[in-house]
């Protein structure tokens, strides 16, 4: 019965969103990610759920027949600005600056990706509780239509970043969505995990070279070709994108020059990379990430 509830607030939630664009959304709306066509009332059929085979909505293209469902529990809002084949759209959203906006009005949310946030309705999720998602989803497009300055919107981000402070909400998004294009991050985020891998040792024995502190601390720009000692997971997706033992390829290190560079422009924002290592030196931030000891060159003893 527990469960049941769970599925039935999430549905609801769904249903809410719908109606709300229906009502209210003109020019632009969030969605949820998710079947067509919803029960008008109560959890509808299972089979509803079901992932076919090229359906737009999805996106995954030829999927098997009756082998993948998506869990109506859990929910991902899709913002402007990124379609489902990886084609930007001339003005976007970033997900980071809403779920920045959340937070800020009292909403935590679960993963955010580029153009996508997660929820969960786990047992206890009530109305009262997707409500106030959805009333705060309401004012941000009310503040982003206005073009409300990030001061008076997030004061205390703006205390902490001060350089937003005079910068409306919808500019800022586009700057973020105008470089996401220009660097076609959804290509490349993609691509990097369809790159070629190559391990170089068992990842037991590249852990066992980091517990015994057989590592280089490798900048971002001679990473390629290096062997890393950590796992590498960027989020979003959280996904791990290399174990440790696995060699840097070129691809990889392109997304981590990009999220270096991102994050110099957007400081918190930041492209979260779990087993990036960042330091200042000089004032300013450097990236690195812990590689496998590499033993000199003949070329280098000589050199």
């Amino acid at each position: 019965a527990l469960v049941e509830e769970s599925i039935n607030e999430a549905l609801n939630f769904r249903r809410a969103m719908r109606k709300v664009e229906d009502e209210w959304g003109e020019g632009w709306w969030f969605q949820v990610w998710g079947p067509e066509v919803l029960a008008e009332e109560g959890i509808g059929e299972r089979d509803a759920w079901m992932l076919e085979a090229n359906a737009e909505w999805h996106g995954f293209g030829n999927l098997a027949p009756g082998f993948n469902m998506l869990d109506p529990i859990k929910a991902t809002v899709i913002t402007p600005g990124l379609n489902v084949s990886g084609k930007f759209a001339e003005t976007g959203i970033p997900a980071s600056i809403v779920t920045r906006y959340l937070v800020e009005h009292g909403v935590i949310v679960e993963k955010t990706g580029l153009y996508s946030f997660f929820i969960m309705f786990t047992i206890g999720i009530t109305k009262g509780r997707w409500n106030t998602l959805v009333s705060a989803l309401q004012q941000f497009k009310d503040d982003y239509d206005k073009n409300q300055p990030m001061w008076r919107i997030l004061p205390e981000f703006c205390q902490q970043f001060p350089q937003y402070e005079g910068i409306g909400l919808k500019d800022l998004s586009q700057q973020i969505h105008d470089t996401y294009k220009a660097n076609d991050v959804a290509r490349v985020t993609t691509e990097m995990y369809l790159s070629a891998m190559d391990p170089a040792m068992k990842p037991s024995d590249a852990f066992a070279m980091m517990a015994h502190r057989e590592i280089d601390r490798v900048e971002i720009d001679s990473l390629e070709g290096r062997a890393t000692s950590v796992l590498l997971t960027p989020y979003p997706p959280g996904i791990p994108l290399l174990i440790p033992g696995e060699r840097f390829n070129k691809t990889i290190v392109e997304y981590l020059k990009f999220a270096r560079m991102f994050n110099e422009r957007f400081p918190g924002f930041d492209t979260d990379i779990h087993g990036l290592v960042e330091e200042t030196v000089d004032g300013k931030r450097r990236y690195y990430v812990d590689c496998v000891w590499q033993k000199p060159s003949n070329e280098a003893l000589t050199g």
